[in-house]
Protein backbone atom coordinates (compact mmCIF):
# COMPACT_ATOMS: atom_id res chain seq x y z
CA UNK A 1 0.00 0.00 0.00
CA UNK A 2 1.16 3.50 -0.78
CA UNK A 3 2.27 5.78 1.99
CA UNK A 4 -0.11 8.70 2.57
CA UNK A 5 2.54 11.20 1.52
CA UNK A 6 2.53 9.66 -1.97
CA UNK A 7 -1.04 10.64 -2.75
CA UNK A 8 -1.72 13.84 -0.78
CA UNK A 9 0.79 16.69 -0.89
CA UNK A 10 1.69 18.79 2.15
CA UNK A 11 3.36 22.19 1.81
CA UNK A 12 4.37 24.97 4.16
CA UNK A 13 6.50 28.09 4.38
CA UNK A 14 7.86 30.01 7.35
CA UNK A 15 8.93 32.91 5.11
CA UNK A 16 7.53 36.12 6.67
CA UNK A 17 7.30 37.88 3.29
CA UNK A 18 3.88 36.94 1.90
CA UNK A 19 4.85 36.92 -1.79
CA UNK A 20 7.83 34.68 -1.16
CA UNK A 21 5.86 32.45 1.23
CA UNK A 22 3.03 31.70 -1.21
CA UNK A 23 5.51 31.24 -4.06
CA UNK A 24 7.34 28.70 -1.89
CA UNK A 25 4.13 26.84 -1.03
CA UNK A 26 2.87 26.70 -4.62
CA UNK A 27 6.28 25.45 -5.79
CA UNK A 28 5.93 22.51 -3.41
CA UNK A 29 2.52 21.64 -4.89
CA UNK A 30 1.94 20.24 -8.36
CA UNK A 31 -1.03 22.54 -8.85
CA UNK A 32 -2.30 21.43 -12.30
CA UNK A 33 -2.55 17.85 -11.00
CA UNK A 34 -4.58 18.84 -7.92
CA UNK A 35 -8.34 18.74 -7.55
CA UNK A 36 -8.23 20.88 -4.41
CA UNK A 37 -5.79 23.06 -2.49
CA UNK A 38 -6.65 23.83 1.15
CA UNK A 39 -4.71 26.84 2.42
CA UNK A 40 -4.26 27.95 6.03
CA UNK A 41 -2.87 31.46 6.45
CA UNK A 42 -1.17 32.56 9.66
CA UNK A 43 -1.12 36.00 11.22
CA UNK A 44 0.85 38.77 9.56
CA UNK A 45 0.34 37.81 5.92
CA UNK A 46 -1.02 40.25 3.35
CA UNK A 47 -4.25 38.87 1.90
CA UNK A 48 -4.31 40.99 -1.32
CA UNK A 49 -0.82 39.66 -2.12
CA UNK A 50 -2.12 36.12 -1.69
CA UNK A 51 -5.13 36.83 -3.91
CA UNK A 52 -2.83 38.13 -6.64
CA UNK A 53 -0.62 35.02 -6.44
CA UNK A 54 -3.60 32.63 -6.48
CA UNK A 55 -5.48 34.33 -9.32
CA UNK A 56 -3.74 32.35 -12.14
CA UNK A 57 -4.88 29.10 -10.50
CA UNK A 58 -8.53 30.14 -10.20
CA UNK A 59 -10.50 27.98 -12.58
CA UNK A 60 -7.62 25.49 -12.90
CA UNK A 61 -7.58 24.08 -9.38
CA UNK A 62 -10.23 24.45 -6.68
CA UNK A 63 -8.89 26.51 -3.78
CA UNK A 64 -10.36 27.01 -0.32
CA UNK A 65 -8.83 28.17 2.94
CA UNK A 66 -8.97 30.58 5.85
CA UNK A 67 -7.03 32.70 8.28
CA UNK A 68 -6.02 31.01 11.51
CA UNK A 69 -5.32 31.26 15.21
CA UNK A 70 -2.24 29.12 14.56
CA UNK A 71 -1.15 26.51 12.03
CA UNK A 72 -0.28 22.81 12.23
CA UNK A 73 2.15 21.10 9.85
CA UNK A 74 5.64 19.62 9.91
CA UNK A 75 6.99 20.65 13.29
CA UNK A 76 3.57 20.62 14.99
CA UNK A 77 2.21 23.92 16.28
CA UNK A 78 3.31 26.86 14.13
CA UNK A 79 2.71 30.61 13.99
CA UNK A 80 2.66 33.07 11.12
CA UNK A 81 3.15 30.42 8.44
CA UNK A 82 1.27 29.43 5.29
CA UNK A 83 0.31 25.76 5.24
CA UNK A 84 -1.40 23.76 2.48
CA UNK A 85 -2.77 20.36 1.53
CA UNK A 86 -3.15 19.30 -2.09
CA UNK A 87 -5.59 16.54 -3.12
CA UNK A 88 -4.85 14.90 -6.51
CA UNK A 89 -7.33 14.77 -9.37
CA UNK A 90 -6.58 11.08 -9.87
CA UNK A 91 -8.23 10.20 -6.55
CA UNK A 92 -10.59 13.07 -5.74
CA UNK A 93 -13.51 14.81 -7.35
CA UNK A 94 -14.25 18.11 -5.64
CA UNK A 95 -17.02 20.67 -5.87
CA UNK A 96 -16.81 23.93 -3.91
CA UNK A 97 -19.10 26.84 -3.24
CA UNK A 98 -19.50 29.75 -0.87
CA UNK A 99 -22.26 31.31 1.17
CA UNK A 100 -21.96 35.07 1.55
CA UNK A 101 -23.82 37.59 3.71
CA UNK A 102 -24.12 35.19 6.62
CA UNK A 103 -25.75 37.95 8.67
CA UNK A 104 -28.75 37.41 6.36
CA UNK A 105 -28.41 33.63 6.49
CA UNK A 106 -30.91 31.60 4.49
CA UNK A 107 -31.20 27.89 5.38
CA UNK A 108 -32.75 27.23 1.99
CA UNK A 109 -29.76 28.74 0.18
CA UNK A 110 -27.38 26.64 2.27
CA UNK A 111 -29.31 23.45 1.58
CA UNK A 112 -29.48 24.23 -2.14
CA UNK A 113 -25.71 24.73 -2.26
CA UNK A 114 -25.05 21.40 -0.55
CA UNK A 115 -27.45 19.60 -2.90
CA UNK A 116 -25.79 21.16 -5.95
CA UNK A 117 -22.26 20.29 -4.85
CA UNK A 118 -23.23 16.71 -4.04
CA UNK A 119 -24.87 16.30 -7.43
CA UNK A 120 -21.78 17.69 -9.18
CA UNK A 121 -19.39 15.13 -7.68
CA UNK A 122 -21.84 12.21 -7.70
CA UNK A 123 -22.71 12.32 -11.39
CA UNK A 124 -19.06 12.22 -12.44
CA UNK A 125 -17.91 9.50 -10.01
CA UNK A 126 -20.91 7.45 -8.99
CA UNK A 127 -18.70 4.36 -8.59
CA UNK A 128 -16.49 6.05 -5.96
CA UNK A 129 -17.96 5.05 -2.63
CA UNK A 130 -16.78 7.66 -0.16
CA UNK A 131 -18.02 11.22 0.24
CA UNK A 132 -17.38 13.90 2.86
CA UNK A 133 -17.94 17.64 3.21
CA UNK A 134 -15.43 20.14 4.62
CA UNK A 135 -16.63 23.52 5.89
CA UNK A 136 -14.68 26.71 6.67
CA UNK A 137 -16.57 29.61 8.25
CA UNK A 138 -15.91 33.19 9.27
CA UNK A 139 -15.07 32.55 12.91
CA UNK A 140 -16.69 35.77 14.11
CA UNK A 141 -19.94 35.40 12.15
CA UNK A 142 -21.70 33.56 15.01
CA UNK A 143 -23.58 31.55 12.36
CA UNK A 144 -21.97 28.12 12.68
CA UNK A 145 -24.87 26.57 14.61
CA UNK A 146 -27.39 27.51 11.92
CA UNK A 147 -25.01 26.49 9.14
CA UNK A 148 -24.41 22.94 10.31
CA UNK A 149 -28.11 22.29 10.83
CA UNK A 150 -29.00 23.42 7.32
CA UNK A 151 -26.07 21.77 5.56
CA UNK A 152 -26.31 18.44 7.39
CA UNK A 153 -29.90 18.05 6.30
CA UNK A 154 -28.86 18.28 2.64
CA UNK A 155 -25.70 16.18 3.01
CA UNK A 156 -27.58 13.12 4.22
CA UNK A 157 -25.23 10.36 5.37
CA UNK A 158 -22.10 12.19 4.22
CA UNK A 159 -20.10 13.44 7.22
CA UNK A 160 -19.67 17.18 7.66
CA UNK A 161 -16.44 18.38 9.29
CA UNK A 162 -15.15 21.91 9.59
CA UNK A 163 -13.52 24.73 11.49
CA UNK A 164 -14.07 28.41 12.22
CA UNK A 165 -11.45 30.79 10.84
CA UNK A 166 -9.23 32.60 13.33
CA UNK A 167 -7.39 35.85 13.89
CA UNK A 168 -4.79 34.81 16.44
CA UNK A 169 -5.94 35.98 19.86
CA UNK A 170 -7.09 39.35 18.58
CA UNK A 171 -10.64 38.28 17.64
CA UNK A 172 -10.75 41.20 15.25
CA UNK A 173 -11.56 39.96 11.75
CA UNK A 174 -11.44 36.48 10.22
CA UNK A 175 -11.48 35.48 6.54
CA UNK A 176 -12.34 32.46 4.44
CA UNK A 177 -10.89 31.84 0.99
CA UNK A 178 -12.70 30.64 -2.13
CA UNK A 179 -10.85 30.61 -5.42
CA UNK A 180 -8.60 33.67 -5.24
CA UNK A 181 -10.84 35.76 -2.99
CA UNK A 182 -10.73 36.24 0.77
CA UNK A 183 -14.11 37.08 2.34
CA UNK A 184 -15.65 37.90 5.69
CA UNK A 185 -19.24 37.18 6.71
CA UNK A 186 -18.98 34.04 4.56
CA UNK A 187 -18.53 30.29 4.61
CA UNK A 188 -16.93 27.92 2.11
CA UNK A 189 -18.08 24.35 1.55
CA UNK A 190 -16.18 21.60 -0.31
CA UNK A 191 -17.74 18.24 -1.12
CA UNK A 192 -15.18 15.50 -1.82
CA UNK A 193 -15.78 12.13 -3.46
CA UNK A 194 -13.04 9.51 -3.62
CA UNK A 195 -12.21 5.81 -3.67
CA UNK A 196 -9.90 6.46 -0.71
CA UNK A 197 -11.00 5.48 2.75
CA UNK A 198 -11.82 8.52 4.89
CA UNK A 199 -12.58 8.71 8.59
CA UNK A 200 -14.30 11.73 10.07
CA UNK A 201 -13.41 12.13 13.74
CA UNK A 202 -13.94 14.35 16.76
CA UNK A 203 -12.51 13.97 20.23
CA UNK A 204 -11.57 15.94 23.32
CA UNK A 205 -9.63 15.22 26.51
CA UNK A 206 -12.18 16.63 28.95
CA UNK A 207 -14.18 14.86 31.65
CA UNK A 208 -17.38 16.40 33.08
CA UNK A 209 -17.48 16.89 36.84
CA UNK A 210 -20.50 16.94 39.17
CA UNK A 211 -20.25 20.73 39.54
CA UNK A 212 -23.40 22.06 37.84
CA UNK A 213 -24.59 25.54 36.97
CA UNK A 214 -27.77 26.76 35.28
CA UNK A 215 -27.93 29.47 32.61
CA UNK A 216 -30.69 31.79 33.85
CA UNK A 217 -30.30 34.72 31.41
CA UNK A 218 -28.78 34.48 27.93
CA UNK A 219 -28.92 35.88 24.41
CA UNK A 220 -28.23 32.89 22.10
CA UNK A 221 -28.01 35.01 18.92
CA UNK A 222 -25.11 36.98 20.40
CA UNK A 223 -23.69 33.98 22.30
CA UNK A 224 -23.94 35.94 25.53
CA UNK A 225 -24.66 34.49 28.96
CA UNK A 226 -25.67 37.27 31.35
CA UNK A 227 -26.60 35.22 34.40
CA UNK A 228 -25.62 31.86 35.87
CA UNK A 229 -27.56 30.55 38.90
CA UNK A 230 -29.41 33.88 38.97
CA UNK A 231 -26.16 35.83 39.45
CA UNK A 232 -24.01 37.89 37.03
CA UNK A 233 -22.34 35.25 34.85
CA UNK A 234 -18.69 36.27 35.04
CA UNK A 235 -18.48 36.71 38.82
CA UNK A 236 -20.51 33.53 39.41
CA UNK A 237 -18.27 31.49 37.11
CA UNK A 238 -15.24 32.90 38.93
CA UNK A 239 -16.81 32.05 42.32
CA UNK A 240 -17.36 28.45 41.23
CA UNK A 241 -13.68 28.26 40.27
CA UNK A 242 -12.61 29.87 43.53
CA UNK A 243 -11.05 32.81 41.70
CA UNK A 244 -11.36 36.57 41.61
CA UNK A 245 -13.31 37.81 38.54
CA UNK A 246 -10.29 39.93 37.61
CA UNK A 247 -8.32 36.70 37.09
CA UNK A 248 -10.55 35.49 34.26
CA UNK A 249 -8.53 35.17 31.04
CA UNK A 250 -8.30 32.94 27.94
CA UNK A 251 -5.92 30.66 29.86
CA UNK A 252 -8.45 30.28 32.70
CA UNK A 253 -11.23 29.56 30.20
CA UNK A 254 -9.07 26.95 28.46
CA UNK A 255 -8.29 25.21 31.76
CA UNK A 256 -11.87 25.33 33.10
CA UNK A 257 -14.34 24.69 30.26
CA UNK A 258 -18.01 23.93 30.65
CA UNK A 259 -19.95 21.18 28.90
CA UNK A 260 -23.55 20.23 28.27
CA UNK A 261 -24.10 16.55 28.95
CA UNK A 262 -26.68 14.46 27.11
CA UNK A 263 -26.69 10.80 28.14
CA UNK A 264 -23.15 9.49 27.97
CA UNK A 265 -21.98 12.20 25.59
CA UNK A 266 -20.93 15.77 26.27
CA UNK A 267 -20.47 18.84 24.11
CA UNK A 268 -17.88 21.43 25.04
CA UNK A 269 -19.18 25.01 25.18
CA UNK A 270 -16.13 27.21 25.52
CA UNK A 271 -15.97 30.77 26.83
CA UNK A 272 -14.37 33.37 24.56
CA UNK A 273 -14.11 36.30 26.96
CA UNK A 274 -15.74 38.21 29.79
CA UNK A 275 -17.35 41.51 28.83
CA UNK A 276 -16.88 44.70 30.90
CA UNK A 277 -20.33 44.27 32.49
CA UNK A 278 -19.50 40.71 33.64
CA UNK A 279 -21.38 38.97 30.82
CA UNK A 280 -19.69 35.87 29.42
CA UNK A 281 -19.34 35.60 25.64
CA UNK A 282 -19.15 32.03 24.40
CA UNK A 283 -17.88 30.53 21.13
CA UNK A 284 -21.29 28.95 20.52
CA UNK A 285 -24.97 29.66 21.18
CA UNK A 286 -26.19 29.09 24.75
CA UNK A 287 -29.89 28.81 25.56
CA UNK A 288 -31.50 29.99 28.82
CA UNK A 289 -32.24 27.07 31.11
CA UNK A 290 -29.31 25.01 29.88
CA UNK A 291 -27.58 23.03 32.62
CA UNK A 292 -23.81 23.24 32.31
CA UNK A 293 -21.16 21.18 34.04
CA UNK A 294 -17.66 22.25 34.83
CA UNK A 295 -15.17 19.97 33.07
CA UNK A 296 -11.64 19.00 33.98
CA UNK A 297 -8.74 18.20 31.70
CA UNK A 298 -7.11 14.84 31.43
CA UNK A 299 -3.55 14.48 30.08
CA UNK A 300 -3.71 16.37 26.77
CA UNK A 301 -0.56 14.83 25.32
CA UNK A 302 -1.36 11.22 26.25
CA UNK A 303 -4.95 11.53 25.07
CA UNK A 304 -3.93 13.04 21.73
CA UNK A 305 -1.35 10.35 21.06
CA UNK A 306 -3.82 7.60 21.98
CA UNK A 307 -6.52 8.92 19.66
CA UNK A 308 -4.16 9.55 16.75
CA UNK A 309 -2.78 6.04 17.16
CA UNK A 310 -6.32 4.71 16.77
CA UNK A 311 -6.49 6.54 13.44
CA UNK A 312 -3.31 4.74 12.35
CA UNK A 313 -3.89 1.01 13.03
CA UNK A 314 -1.36 -1.60 11.97
CA UNK A 315 1.25 1.00 11.16
CA UNK A 316 -0.90 2.90 8.68
CA UNK A 317 -0.14 6.60 8.46
CA UNK A 318 -3.12 8.48 7.04
CA UNK A 319 -2.91 12.10 6.02
CA UNK A 320 -4.75 13.93 8.80
CA UNK A 321 -6.55 17.23 8.18
CA UNK A 322 -7.27 18.76 11.59
CA UNK A 323 -9.32 21.59 13.06
CA UNK A 324 -7.86 22.06 16.53
CA UNK A 325 -9.48 24.57 18.89
CA UNK A 326 -7.31 27.50 19.93
CA UNK A 327 -8.19 26.74 23.58
CA UNK A 328 -6.40 23.39 23.34
CA UNK A 329 -3.30 25.19 22.13
CA UNK A 330 -3.60 27.73 24.94
CA UNK A 331 -3.84 24.90 27.45
CA UNK A 332 -0.69 23.33 26.00
CA UNK A 333 1.12 26.64 26.32
CA UNK A 334 -0.16 27.29 29.84
CA UNK A 335 0.92 23.82 31.00
CA UNK A 336 4.24 24.10 29.15
CA UNK A 337 3.49 21.01 27.06
CA UNK A 338 3.36 22.76 23.68
CA UNK A 339 6.62 21.22 22.46
CA UNK A 340 5.53 17.72 23.46
CA UNK A 341 2.14 18.18 21.77
CA UNK A 342 3.95 19.43 18.68
CA UNK A 343 6.08 16.29 18.58
CA UNK A 344 2.93 14.15 18.62
CA UNK A 345 1.29 16.18 15.85
CA UNK A 346 4.47 16.00 13.79
CA UNK A 347 4.89 12.26 14.31
CA UNK A 348 1.41 11.59 12.92
CA UNK A 349 1.73 13.98 9.98
CA UNK A 350 -1.10 16.29 11.01
CA UNK A 351 -1.86 19.32 8.84
CA UNK A 352 -4.43 21.92 9.80
CA UNK A 353 -5.11 24.99 11.89
CA UNK A 354 -6.19 26.31 15.27
CA UNK A 355 -9.82 27.38 15.16
CA UNK A 356 -12.40 29.53 16.89
CA UNK A 357 -14.73 26.51 16.84
CA UNK A 358 -15.25 23.14 15.20
CA UNK A 359 -18.15 21.62 13.29
CA UNK A 360 -19.04 17.94 13.25
CA UNK A 361 -22.23 16.88 11.48
CA UNK A 362 -25.11 18.58 13.32
CA UNK A 363 -23.12 20.29 16.05
CA UNK A 364 -20.88 23.31 16.45
CA UNK A 365 -18.50 22.70 19.36
CA UNK A 366 -15.30 23.97 20.94
CA UNK A 367 -12.12 22.70 22.54
CA UNK A 368 -12.08 19.59 20.34
CA UNK A 369 -9.70 18.03 17.84
CA UNK A 370 -11.87 17.45 14.78
CA UNK A 371 -11.02 16.45 11.24
CA UNK A 372 -10.58 13.94 8.45
CA UNK A 373 -8.12 11.07 8.06
CA UNK A 374 -7.37 10.11 4.44
CA UNK A 375 -6.06 6.62 3.64
CA UNK A 376 -4.59 5.46 0.31
CA UNK A 377 -6.99 3.29 -1.67
CA UNK A 378 -6.56 -0.47 -1.49
CA UNK A 379 -5.03 -2.12 -4.51
CA UNK A 380 -8.17 -4.24 -4.83
CA UNK A 381 -10.70 -1.65 -5.99
CA UNK A 382 -13.56 -3.89 -4.87
CA UNK A 383 -12.31 -3.35 -1.34
CA UNK A 384 -12.47 0.44 -1.44
CA UNK A 385 -14.88 0.69 1.47
CA UNK A 386 -15.26 3.26 4.22
CA UNK A 387 -13.37 2.70 7.45
CA UNK A 388 -15.22 1.36 10.46
CA UNK A 389 -13.21 3.41 12.93
CA UNK A 390 -15.10 5.13 15.73
CA UNK A 391 -13.11 7.36 18.13
CA UNK A 392 -13.93 7.39 21.82
CA UNK A 393 -16.44 10.21 21.56
CA UNK A 394 -17.70 10.55 18.01
CA UNK A 395 -16.39 9.32 14.68
CA UNK A 396 -17.80 8.15 11.44
CA UNK A 397 -16.60 6.63 8.19
CA UNK A 398 -17.35 8.56 5.05
CA UNK A 399 -19.99 7.14 2.79
CA UNK A 400 -22.23 8.26 0.01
Amino acid sequence: MLRSEAFITRAQSSEPDTARAISDVLAQLSCPDLALIILFVGEGHDLPTLEHALAPLDGVTRIIGCTTAGEIASGGYLEGQIVALGLPRSLFRVATGCLTNLHRFSPETARDLAFELRAEVTFSTADWANEVAFLLTDGLSMMEDQLVWALSEALGQSPLVGGSAGDGLRFGKTFVLHGARFMTDAAVLAVLRTPCRITAFRFDHLEPTDQRMVVTNACPAQRLVREINGMPAGPEYARILGKDPQQLSPFIFAANPVVSKIGDEHHVLAIQRVEPDGTLRFFSAIEPGLVLRLAQSTDLEAHLERELARLAPKGERPTILACDCILRRLEAENTQTRHRISRVLDAYGVTGFNTYGEQFNLVHVNQTFTGLAFYPPDEDTDAMQASAFFPRQTGAPANA
